[in-house]
Order: C-alpha cells, then structure tokens, then sequence
C-alpha cells in the first residue's frame, strides 16, 4: 500500500528524496514483474533488490551532466547495482516511471488533505452544535434581511466543506492511476502484465489508454478540487472579515497575547489570518489556469506541462495543506459575541420582520401590491427617522384596516423565524 505521511509531512511527499524512493519502488516492481514472466533470471533479480539504492547528491551530480533526471537516477542506481542493473527498465520510457511516481504522491498528498478536511469538519460540527440557538442577523447584499443564527451558517459551512471532501475523493479516484505502457502508449516492449502486476501492488489503477503520458484532464480536475476546497475556505474567512468590522463586531479571529495590530494604531485588531486565506486561495485558483493548459499537447506528449507540474502540484497541495490547519486554528479560537448579534438585529428597527407582515396584510384580504406598498412605507420611514416600524404600522390607518395591535405584535415573533432550526439540523446530522 501507499505509504502514509502525518500532516507535517506534505512537504517531504515532494522532497527529492520520496520521489527517488518511489522511482525505485516502480523500477523494482517491474523487474519483479518481468521475473515473473522469465525476462529476468532469478538471481539477477537478488542482486537488483539487494543492491538498487541511490544518494540524492550523485544523482545530482549525473543530472547536471546529462541534463536528464531519470537516466541520472538510472546511472546512479546502475552504479551500485553492477551488472544486474542492465535488466531495469526493460521496455519503459521515463514517463512511466514520472508519472506512475506522480500518481502516487497526488494520492498520499490528498490523503492528507482529508484528513486536514475531516479535522475541520470536526470543529465546525462542534461549534455549530454549540451556536445552534444564538440568534443574528441574516443578511443579502449586506442589508439585514430576516433572523438567522450562526449555528445555522456554520452549518452550512460544513456542509459546504463536506461536499469539498467528497469533491476531493472524487479527484483522489480520478488521478490514482499508473502508466507503464512504453514511449507512445501501445506496450511494443512492455506487455500489459507488466503495468497491471505492477499497478497492482502500488494501489493505483492501470490507465485504460494512454500516450507517451496519463492525459492532464485527470490532473486538472485534481487541482479544481483543491482550489474549491481552498475557494470555500476564502468564502469562509470572507465572512469572519465581515463579522470582525468595527460597525458589526459579532465574530473575530483569534487574539493572541502580545500579539500587535498596527505599527502606528494600538488599539487595532485586524483579521489577518482571514486575510491571509483569502489571499493564498486566489494561487490555488491561479494554479488550475495552469492545470488546464496542461491538458492541450502535441501529438503524443510534448513537456510543456512537465515544468509547469513542478510547481503547481506541490505548491497547490502544501498550500492548502497549510490553509485547512490554519482555519481549524481560527475557528478554535474565534471569539463569538451574542450580545452584539442581538444588538445588531435590533438595530433596524424591526424592519426585518416586513415580510410577515406583508403576509399578514394579504391574508387579511388586502391586495398583494397594495400590501406591499403599504409595508415598504413604513419601513423606509423605519429607515430614515429611526422610529420603530412597529410604531409606525399601528399609527398607520390603512394598515390599521386590515390589522388589530395584536395581529400586529404576532409578526414581531422571533421565534416564528427560527422553528425550523432544528428540521435543518437534523438534514445536516447535527441532531
């Protein structure tokens, strides 16, 4: 199986080090598999696997010779192994090793990805439990709307994050296969047992049909995925930013002791991480440009995409690697303020309560136009004198019409907006 590497273990998925390891693991398997079919003698392959191994800085050394990565890893092994060594790489192009090694590392990188994911699932369930009745403010547009509460929109949030691991298996799937069909794809001097012996007993899926190379729509999706994880984290961190303005003030990222805002103003407590999210996600989004244009090459493989690949790949995956355990770390500490979001949805004066009654009016018989018109009155007066839309709709005769005080009063019900609370948790496993 694929080996397994911690979170604080991205990066060294991509160190030079794992890759060689990996080449050698493809190289050695062949031969196995070319054993098994007689090419090799029994103790030519002893020797092979006795003696195969590599030292990163020689293979450095024969690389700034030949100006060729996998025939320097090749001499360098070859170097060690002694004669034996003519026996390895029977009939594979250097792209069989590439991306067969490549496979297996977009596959341990997402790995750890859903784990990164299924931690952040963790702390979101929890804080949505926790905030499932603390009431706030909706808003469209950035204009109170209608009551909500946080734990709803943190719900929603970890519903979003869930379809990102989902999203994320999907791509784990899509680019887990491996190629070892020779230099143009139709196995002249590798038989198709070769790559499925092998493919085998890495875990990865033979490719059904390739070229010279796996087709980069596979890789491209692979990148997507990330950047839609890292694309909803920007969301998620969009929205602490907002709810850490001063005028607002109803969440904030954490605070730490001695920690400094501004080099001029003391009092500062800017949400830099949140932005700092939002900033990093917009690479991950830029990367998949370069994913996509790695899907268009010449006849059967050009390595236009090869330079591209070195970067894209271990950036995008490290970088959201990064991005998931810096988010956990802000919702673990992020400071909610309900007093503030209660304050906050007293402020417009109860004109977030128009809708019922809007519908109160036209249950009443009042015409749907006409209802409208009547409550959008008041609620603009609402708006520019500062008086309660309650008040106002009372010393409305026209509305007084249709409407008696209590009939009035039942549309201010808060808990009217918020019955179904517990409905949409239970959608959401919350309950």
């Amino acid at each position: 199986m694929i080996p397994r590497y911690s979170r604080h273990e991205m990066g060294a998925i991509w160190e030079p080090a794992n890759r060689f390891a990996l080449w050698l693991r493809i190289e050695l398997m062949v031969c196995e598999a070319w054993a098994e079919q007689g090419q090799i003698p029994a103790d030519a392959l002893a020797q092979i696997k006795a003696k195969a191994s590599f030292d990163v800085d020689r293979i450095d050394a024969i690389e700034r010779e030949v100006k060729h990565d996998v025939i320097a890893f090749l001499t360098a092994v070859a170097e060690r192994v002694g004669p034996a060594a003519r026996y390895m790489h029977l009939g594979l192009t250097s792209s069989d090793i590439l991306d067969t090694c490549l496979a297996l590392q977009l596959v341990q990188a997402a790995d750890l990805l859903l784990a990164d994911l299924a931690a952040v699932e963790a702390v979101l369930a929890d804080l949505a439990r926790r905030h499932k009745d603390t009431v706030m403010m909706g808003r469209t547009h950035g204009v109170h709307a209608e009551p909500t509460t946080f734990g709803l929109k943190l719900a929603m949030w970890l519903e979003e994050v869930r379809r990102g691991r989902a999203r994320l298996q999907r791509a784990r799937a899509v680019v887990g296969f491996g190629k070892l069909s020779g230099a143009v794809g139709t196995f002249a001097n590798v038989p198709p047992v070769i790559e499925e012996f092998v493919c085998a007993r890495l875990g990865l899926t033979p490719e059904p049909v390739s070229t010279q190379i796996i087709q980069r729509d596979r890789h491209a999706e692979y990148l997507a995925a990330l950047a839609i994880v890292g694309s909803s984290l920007d969301k998620f961190a969009t929205e602490i930013r907002h709810l850490q303005r001063t005028e607002v003030r109803e969440a904030e990222e954490p605070f730490s002791q001695g920690q400094k805002g501004s080099s001029a103003m003391p009092h500062k407590r800017n949400p830099v991480a949140c932005e700092q999210i939002s900033g990093l996600a917009r690479l991950l989004r830029a990367n998949v440009q370069a994913g996509l244009e790695n899907i268009a090459l010449w006849h059967e493989r050009d390595i236009s995409h090869s330079s591209a690949e070195r970067v894209i790949l271990p950036d995008s995956t490290i970088l959201l690697d990064y991005l998931m355990v810096r988010f956990r770390e802000i919702l673990e500490g992020m400071r909610v303020y309900p007093d503030r979001m209660l304050a906050n949805l007293k402020a417009s004066r109860g004109v977030i309560f128009s809708q019922q009654v809007l519908l109160a009016l036209a249950k009443a018989g009042a015409a749907r136009e006409a209802a409208y018109r009547l409550v959008q009155r008041n609620a603009m007066q609402a708006w520019e004198t500062d008086v309660e839309f309650q008040a106002l709709l009372l010393s409305d005769a026209e509305v007084r019409h249709y409407l008696g005080p209590a009939e009035i009063a039942a549309c201010f019900e808060l808990g009217y907006h918020l019955r179904h609370v517990d409905a949409i948790f239970r959608r959401v496993g919350l309950l």
